[in-house]
């Protein structure tokens, strides 16, 4: 699975998955992506990427934009820190023995064109950001296990 994380006992090329959207609802200024397991075994769930002030007149993001030396990120998009403590994408590696984890990846229109953060914001402040700003949203939600 080549999104899944290389290390921490999985074997994968940690490539964030192509993702395209339409419909947007009008008055969309930008739009932010988030990828959480809330299945992770914290307490907490576990943020494996999340990415914002991605520009209104884009509707795709291309496989591995979640690499930030790659550069394949739409120009202006942030790629702040996940639970990894790190920005840009971490894959999905279920520890051993934690069943079956939900992971969700969702897709926000949001009613600004920039959120006001950076790329060292943790996931609760750019959360709560995006949800004072979100018009509309949708998910899609995969399943893995170790």
């Amino acid at each position: 699975m080549k999104e899944r994380l290389n290390g921490a006992g999985c074997t994968g090329q940690n490539q964030s998955p192509q993702l395209s959207w339409t419909n947007a609802p009008t008055g969309t200024k930008s739009f932010a992506i988030t990828m959480y397991d809330s299945d992770a075994p914290t307490g907490s769930g576990w943020w494996h990427w999340i990415i914002f002030d991605i520009p209104a007149n884009v509707n795709e993001l291309v496989t591995n934009a979640g690499k930030i030396s790659a550069n394949l990120a739409p120009k202006g998009a942030i790629q702040s820190l996940t639970d990894f403590g790190v920005g840009g994408y971490g894959g999905p590696c279920p520890p051993a023995n934690t069943g079956i984890h939900q992971y969700i990846i969702t897709v926000y229109a949001l009613k600004t064109d920039k959120l006001g953060l950076n790329a060292s914001t943790l996931p609760p402040g750019v959360g709560f950001t995006i949800y004072k700003n979100t018009l509309a949203k949708a998910s899609l939600v995969f399943y893995d296990q170790y």
